[in-house]
């Protein structure tokens, strides 16, 4: 930026390549973030590269086959057709790139610490290609200072070596991704996004290239305070879904006291109160882990998140609540355990989508495996394949089954994990055998079928439900 405030090449050129829409824009990961990013630019008129080691996915976009439930089969497709999105399994037409979105992976290790691998190798590969005038977004969510402390290090190697200087020649931002699976209401087009740049020019480089798609945009001081406040976001929801699952649990031990009562009694007060809901266990790629992010990261300052571990530890052992409600079920009827045939009604992690990862369904199934039952099956509509992981590092195939009244009546317990909307509810009271409920999906059955619905949270008289107590995993 110059004395008169204004900036200069190549941030001008930039910023003037969004506007007139000649921007190349490259993302790196093509799944439930990335994709739908890739869509949005190229229906805005831009050149969208998406870059997906995930051979299977890159052919499939390139014959334009759209893989993401939220996006729509016919925009994919005509974009690919007029060339505008296309897919490639490296990196080597990053040079052509003007920016760059990384929506890469960012699991934790078995030790419960951020696992950064993906960013480091994406960034890696960015670095080789890095030239004046590129802008790099991070938008995966994952702990503060990774922008600052990871990704630019490694950017700023490969500059010195070119002369190139950050926030004069090329750029670098965090913009946290806020996709919502499966929701209908708010997109990527029309969700606010924060941003926060590594320099001032750098967030002012980034805010415009995000304006072309989003309307609403917050900026944020720096890289961390938009890193942190993803982290806040996600927590947020951990520790008050922890809070009513913990009441479920509470609920399930008193008469004649369902805990979906008391949140529709609660919801009424129009301010000070949001409703959250019990379930069977957290899932999807954020949640579950982005508490362990935040503990990690305290560590290093001597600091001990205590509160947030304990939600994120009430969560974890929802699984290990419902796995014995099952087990309760087939007791109370004349069926051996090694006997019982259980159906696991939805193994994604959320309804209506087919996201499976981190699913509390897998660990319900493993528990029940444990437990003698063998003979476990699951009907989803939005999964084709589904298996457990096992002790030994391996993976176990699950059977899917069609939901049928057959296929209900040959099983002795249904557990209901994933409220997937097109699931009969009606055909599922009428014919199950039993009914573990974790979602409240079958509240409209008022009438003697209830007898056989053991729901969560739903009040001792609805069939008991039995305090666990379990430590599911090392806080680390």
């Amino acid at each position: 930026m110059n004395t008169n405030g204004q900036l200069e090449m190549p941030a001008a050129s930039l910023i003037e390549s969004f506007n007139d829409h000649s921007a190349t824009i490259g993302v790196a990961g093509l799944g439930y973030v990335g994709l739908p990013l890739a869509v949005e630019y190229a229906a805005a008129g831009f050149e969208a590269i998406g870059i997906e080691p995930n051979e299977t996915r890159t052919a499939k976009l390139n014959d334009g086959v759209n893989y993401i439930d939220d996006l729509d089969d016919a925009q994919v497709a005509s974009l690919v057709q007029q060339g505008r999105l296309r897919a490639s399994t490296d990196y080597s037409d990053a040079g052509d790139v003007d920016v760059f979105f990384l929506c890469v992976p960012t699991p934790v290790t078995e030790h419960k610490e951020p696992d950064t691998t993906y960013i480091e190798a994406a960034t890696r590969s960015i670095a080789e290609h890095l030239r004046p005038g590129q802008l790099i977004i991070l938008k995966s969510t994952t702990y503060p200072d990774t922008t600052e402390g990871v990704v630019q290090p490694i950017l700023e190697e490969a500059a010195a070596e070119k002369g190139l200087t950050l926030g004069k020649d090329y750029f670098l931002a965090f913009s946290p991704e806020r996709i919502d699976p499966g929701n209908k209401e708010f997109t990527t087009a029309n969700t606010p996004v924060v941003v926060g740049g590594v320099t001032d020019t750098c967030t002012q480089v980034a805010e415009a290239a995000l304006r072309e798609i989003i309307a609403e945009i917050h900026v944020a001081p720096s890289p961390k305070v938009a890193e942190m406040e993803k982290l806040l976001e996600n927590i947020f929801r951990s520790v008050n879904i922890a809070l009513v699952n913990e009441l479920a649990k509470l609920c399930d031990r008193v008469d004649d006291l369902s805990m979906w009562d008391v949140i529709d009694a609660a919801k009424t007060k129009p301010f000070g109160f949001m409703p959250f809901y019990p379930g069977p266990g957290l899932g999807g790629h954020c949640i579950p882990i982005d508490p362990y992010y935040l503990s990690w990261l305290a560590r290093r300052y001597d600091f001990e998140t205590s509160f947030i571990t304990l939600a994120a530890r009430v969560n974890e052992g929802m699984p290990y609540y419902v796995a014995e409600a099952v087990v309760e079920q087939i007791a109370r009827q004349p069926v051996r355990l090694q006997d019982a045939k259980v159906l696991v009604l939805g193994v994604a992690f959320k309804g209506n989508v087919d996201d499976t990862r981190h699913s509390p369904a897998e660990t319900i199934i493993r528990l029940l495996r444990e437990k003698g039952v063998e003979q476990v099956a699951f009907a989803d509509p939005h999964v084709e394949e589904f298996a457990v992981h096992t002790a030994n590092s391996t993976t176990r195939p699950v059977e899917k089954q069609p939901l049928t009244a057959e296929t209900l009546q040959a099983h002795d317990v249904a557990v209901l994990v994933t409220n997937h909307e097109a699931f009969d509810t009606e055909l599922i009271a009428t014919h199950a055998n039993a009914i573990v409920d974790t979602r409240n999906a079958l509240s409209d059955i008022a009438d003697e079928r209830r007898s056989k619905i053991c729901l969560l949270g739903g009040g001792h008289e609805n069939g008991t439900l039995a305090e666990v107590e379990v430590a599911p995993s090392s806080t680390a």
